[in-house]
């Protein structure tokens, strides 16, 4: 029984100290099997077997890659970027230019998960052409680090199209399935809209009473680094235009992720913004910008499948409940901080759904709990410590773009914001809906 604490803990421990996240999945996965009292191929046949559940949206992430890094090239983020350096160089009001970017920031960063599925490719592009406006706006950094990660991290909490079709569909309901519930009459929104609440709620506390007073900042450390214009070309805009409509037109029609980036990435081909010539280039740099998470999210099904294998997932389970006292309050808000603690350490919500559904489905089914309020526990448990994790591509994302003239500290300018402003109110709206749902 105490072989599966054993391996998360070890899971956790090793990735908070810094020791690669797939490494620490590896090695935990090897422990909790041997422990278990499976010998070593035995753990290693399990291990590959969950394995194999992950290469799809590992593709998936590798097309998103290649689709975001063909957007960069037509020069659309850079030409919004320009709209608000001219905005700023004519004299416009101070007062209305920062709301603007506030929302198109804000906006941005959604459609990144839903609309135009790009992820964080889109910081390095956008947000370094406009750190000059935000100086001379005054513009708390802080802030911005708050809405980016909003954007990064609620959309796919709640919408199941583009990367939440990967975590609410692919992964959430697709693990919670596996484990032995039946949620195929599970409206996913309805599960996720009080969490989705407090991310709301953190956002409101962020923009209007934490970070609203200005901050001053070195406009000439920023103009040494990026003032710099890119050739914007109307044929290539145009052409992003419709290649983003296509992906998301595709993607809803084939209910594919995948085949919706495909459409995208060949339209560009098609149209000659990315040449025949750069495809492998382009498609090389996609994989690379997404294979790390696509490489997390692989280990993780494969340590998940290692603790369904080992056979003691049901003894913890019946001594869980016990020591709970079959408190359906206890249980949750346990259920909750342990789901914070997990995806602090790994930094990925994606990856650590696969670990926690293997322990937490049968725990709620022995608990009494919904299936509702089931998809609501296991949804916010694994995006709790997305916003807030020194190793989350939602907190490394933008401290990369909002540090390129070193003004900007990733552990207290975005790391301790976005915890204090959304891991809280999440912890408190999931124990909510884990309650009424």
């Amino acid at each position: 029984m105490f072989a599966i604490p054993v391996a998360i803990l070890l899971m956790l421990a090793l990735s908070l100290a810094r020791v690669h996240v797939v490494i620490s999945l590896l090695l935990a996965s090897l422990t909790g099997g041997l422990l278990a009292g499976m010998d070593l191929a035995q753990t290693l046949a399990a291990f590959n077997k969950g394995i194999a559940n992950g290469a799809s949206v590992a593709l998936s992430y590798a097309l998103l890659g290649a689709f975001a890094v063909a957007i960069a090239k037509s020069g659309l983020p850079h030409a919004l970027a320009d709209v608000a350096v001219r905005q700023v160089q004519h004299g416009s009001g101070k007062s209305r230019l920062k709301w603007l970017l506030i929302l198109l920031l804000a906006v941005v960063s959604v459609m990144s998960q839903n609309l135009v599925p790009i992820h964080i490719a889109f910081i390095p592009l956008l947000v370094p052409p406009l750190l000059y406006v935000m100086a001379r706006l005054q513009l708390d950094r802080r802030l911005v680090a708050c809405v980016i990660t909003f954007g990064l991290v609620t959309p796919y909490m709640l919408f199941p199209v583009g990367f939440g079709d990967i975590f609410l569909q692919q992964i959430l309901l697709g693990n919670i399935a596996k484990a032995g519930m039946d949620v195929r009459g599970v409206n996913v929104m309805q599960a996720m809209a009080i969490p989705a609440a407090g991310m709301l709620l953190g956002l409101l506390l962020a923009v209007f009473v934490s970070y609203r007073k200005p901050r001053h900042y070195d406009v000439g450390r920023i103009e040494n680094v990026e003032r710099t214009r890119s050739k914007i070309r109307p044929r290539a805009l145009w052409t992003a235009g419709v290649a983003i409509t296509a992906a998301f037109a595709v993607q809803l029609y084939s209910d594919s992720m995948l085949l919706g980036a495909l459409a995208g990435f060949l339209l560009f081909l098609a149209s000659g913004v990315v040449r025949w010539h750069e495809a492998d280039n382009v498609f090389g740099e996609g994989m690379k910008m997404m294979a790390m998470i696509g490489f997390i999210m692989i280990a993780a099904q494969g340590f998940a499948e290692v603790l369904q294998a080992s056979g003691q997932i049901g003894p913890l389970v019946a001594a869980s409940a016990e020591w709970f006292g079959h408190s359906q309050a206890a249980a949750a808000f346990v259920m909750l901080l342990v789901g914070l603690l997990v995806t602090l350490g790994i930094g990925s919500s994606f990856s650590t759904v696969p670990i926690l559904t293997a322990i937490y489905v049968p725990l709620c089914l022995q608990l009494g709990f919904s299936p509702l309020a089931t998809v609501s526990i296991i949804g916010t448990a694994g995006a709790l410590g997305d916003a807030g994790s020194p190793a989350s591509d939602s907190t490394l994302g933008p401290s990369a773009g909002l540090n390129v003239d070193g003004q900007h500290d990733h552990m207290r300018d975005t790391v301790l914001p976005t915890f204090l402003h959304y891991n809280l109110p999440l912890l408190a709206a999931g124990w909510v809906a884990a309650l009424v749902l």
